[in-house]
């Protein structure tokens, strides 16, 4: 416990891990909490994200991108994209889908790379899209609208995160539960937006 404050277990919420033989098998801490938060992925302004130094976005799917029900991108969503490409910034769809045509379909149909059942909140999926991009941490954000998997795996890839508001809660009943579990993280961050 000496490797970390009080303080931030008391006022912040924190994800700590065992992580035996690595760092010694100390506790590490990650925060679950998100640098950025965004009502959608149209409030995240290319020009702000080329300002703080990221040339690539990984993007989740599914209630991020679109809704769960939607097969394709919409124009405005294609617009958005292709606003992003003209400010310098890639985007790579990092989808945890378990079908695999979906997120192919998704990103073919935008012309972007994409990797589906990505594995978050593994580390793996996030350092495979950064090295496919030839990308560093550094220069990397990601979006999405989950706490446990988008941020969480962000964070412990070393990489920012905007936690989007998700587009929509309707269908099913875990979803409720696990956004509500959540509302603290989105609370605390909801006036550091981009």
């Amino acid at each position: 416990m000496s490797n970390f404050l009080f303080n931030d277990i008391i006022h912040y919420p924190i994800y700590m891990v065992e992580r035996a033989g690595v760092c010694g098998g100390v506790l590490v801490a990650i925060s679950l909490l998100p640098d950025y938060c965004c009502g959608s992925i149209y409030e995240v302004a290319p020009e702000k994200l080329r300002a703080l130094g990221v040339t690539l976005l990984l993007a989740d799917l599914d209630n991020t991108l679109v809704s769960y029900d939607e097969a394709l991108p919409s124009e405005r969503l294609r617009a958005y994209v292709k606003e992003l490409q003209q400010t310098g910034v890639d985007l790579f769809l990092l989808s945890n889908s378990r079908k695999p045509v979906r997120p192919k379909r998704f990103a073919e149909a935008l012309d972007i790379p994409y990797l589906g059942h990505a594995g978050k909140p593994k580390t793996g999926g996030y350092k495979t899209a950064m090295e496919r991009m030839n990308r560093t941490a550094a220069e990397t954000m990601m979006v999405g609208d989950q706490v446990f998997t988008d941020v969480l795996g962000a964070k412990r890839a070393g990489v920012r995160v905007i936690l989007l508001r998700p587009i929509r809660l309707a269908g099913n009943p875990g979803r409720y539960l696990r956004y509500g579990v959540e509302m603290p993280m989105r609370l605390i961050r909801r006036r550091r937006t981009l």
